[in-house]
């Protein structure tokens, strides 16, 4: 018979998950392994934020010819610098602060996010890579780095990578989850705009990244689903991931499109848990 956990405020090891869990015993030991799950959609989370960002950064200051500048909604003071001398490679440097700030969406995030674009990110064969130093958000560690990389084909039908290398998260209790990984993403809304990224729509059409925790526990996560990530929201709002690792084989499910933080793994013997970041 399939059981649904109920959403509850009891907060996790991630401090981005929360679940409850049921009185069944297999799900009792479905559950603890749970907080993994959590870690692994945290991970993925924290960085299509930090792309986000990017994109922001080096969309809406590239023009200015400012070596100093804010972007709206995000919270950091931002130093632009050609280190060539030449318009590309541009640096930007997104200084959060020590003490922290909090954006337009509500998250305090403290240190730098340094976004280095090659060219335009616009054009076929430029990469733009983010890298975090001494970066948090909500007090949870991120490091490592994410490339971007434009790879379209057909100019309406824009495409990019997205790779993550040396990435690590460390939450508030002081787990570790290593990862890495790559996305395939293509832009499905908003190609007629684009210095316009609100309209934007993005698709995750294939891909597969791992998740490793301290005690060696790691999840492999696999697009099942195209995963569908609006400009405007803050998460994916629809999709599915095969997950796979340990006791846990499953899915997880982002929804019917809805702009909120709720998702759903299903397990494999038809157990169901609502989740939330």
């Amino acid at each position: 018979m399939k059981k649904t956990a109920i959403l509850l405020s009891a907060i996790c090891a991630t401090a981005l998950l929360y679940v409850s869990c049921s009185s069944d015993n297999h799900e009792e030991t479905v559950s603890t392994n749970l907080t993994n799950i959590g870690a692994s959609v945290a991970v993925d989370t924290s960085n299509e934020m930090d792309l986000s960002t990017g994109l922001l950064i080096s969309t809406s200051t590239s023009t200015t010819g400012k070596t100093t500048e804010t972007a709206p909604g995000v919270c950091a003071t931002i130093t632009i610098s050609s280190p060539n001398g030449t318009e590309y490679p541009k640096v930007f440097l997104a200084d959060f602060g020590t003490a922290g700030c909090t954006d337009a969406n509500n998250l305090t995030r403290k240190g730098k996010l340094k976004v280095t674009l090659s060219g335009p990110i616009i054009e076929t064969g430029s990469k733009m890579t983010i890298e975090r130093i001494d970066y948090s958000i909500k007090g949870i560690k991120l490091e490592g780095t994410i490339e971007y990389t434009n790879t379209t084909i057909t100019p309406t039908i824009p495409q990019w990578t997205r790779k993550v290398t040396n990435g690590k998260l460390t939450d508030l209790q002081g787990g570790v989850y290593t990862n890495s990984g790559i996305y395939t993403t293509k832009q499905t809304a908003g190609v007629d705009t684009p210095l316009v990224l609100s309209d934007n729509v993005y698709e995750v059409t294939e891909g597969t990244h791992t998740v490793t925790a301290s005690n060696g526990e790691m999840l492999t996560l696999t697009v099942k689903e195209p995963l569908i990530k609006k400009y405007s929201c803050l998460f994916i709002s629809k999709g599915q991931l095969k997950v796979q690792g340990g006791i846990l084989n499953g899915v997880v499910d982002y929804g019917n499109n809805d702009c909120d933080a709720i998702y759903t793994y299903t397990h494999e013997n038809g157990s169901s848990f609502n989740l939330s970041m």
